[in-house]
């Protein structure tokens, strides 16, 4: 479950990336189904319908994913166990605006995935983090937390943590050893 869950945020965190490529030269569902019978339809809707349901798949499979933290691995966190908690919402966002910038300087479907195929690889192998904005959208917040043995954890949470000691989780769902979830 653990592997199968990893894969379903690499992709919510990577997807982004092809979703810009497509905006950006203009692909429509009205190109991908021309060939069936019976979309000819589509290629009278205007553009943004294609753009905002590309758009929801990410986001849906975001949804689900947070749906299935649930059957994660079990942990706990209590507040005297932390030494630091900093918020890293600002942190990670100029790295992920990266990937549209590489999204908008491909040119072809070959590069497209290429560059998709080596991101999704690295992102899932790093193993460290997983930061999808798409989180942001359900209200979750980023935050690294050092604990007072020294070890710097990566928290996804609903709640405004700013100091250590408000920081007392009974359940936290983990997504790697250093990746945790509150789905709270």
């Amino acid at each position: 479950m653990n592997i199968a869950f990893r894969l379903l945020l690499t992709l919510n965190a990577t997807s982004l990336l092809v979703i810009i490529f497509l905006v950006q030269k203009g692909y429509t569902l009205g190109y991908f189904l021309a060939e069936i019978n019976g979309f000819n339809c589509l290629n009278f809707w205007p553009n943004g319908v294609s753009y905002v349901l590309y758009f929801l798949m990410p986001l849906l499979s975001t949804k689900l994913s947070i749906y299935l933290s649930s059957w994660l691995g079990k942990d706990q966190f209590k507040n005297d166990e932390i030494a630091t908690i900093a918020y890293a919402n600002n942190s990670f966002l100029p790295s992920y605006l990266g990937y549209f910038f590489v999204a908008l300087s491909i040119d072809n479907w070959e590069a497209l995935w290429f560059v998709y195929s080596v991101l999704f690889l690295f992102t899932f192998m790093s193993q460290a983090l997983y930061f999808n904005p798409l989180f942001l959208i359900f209200r979750y917040e980023f935050y690294n937390v050092t604990t007072k043995e020294g070890t710097t954890i990566f928290l996804i949470s609903r709640h405004k943590y700013r100091k250590p000691n408000e920081l007392e989780i009974p359940v936290a769902h983990r997504i790697n050893n250093y990746t945790f979830i509150e789905r709270g």
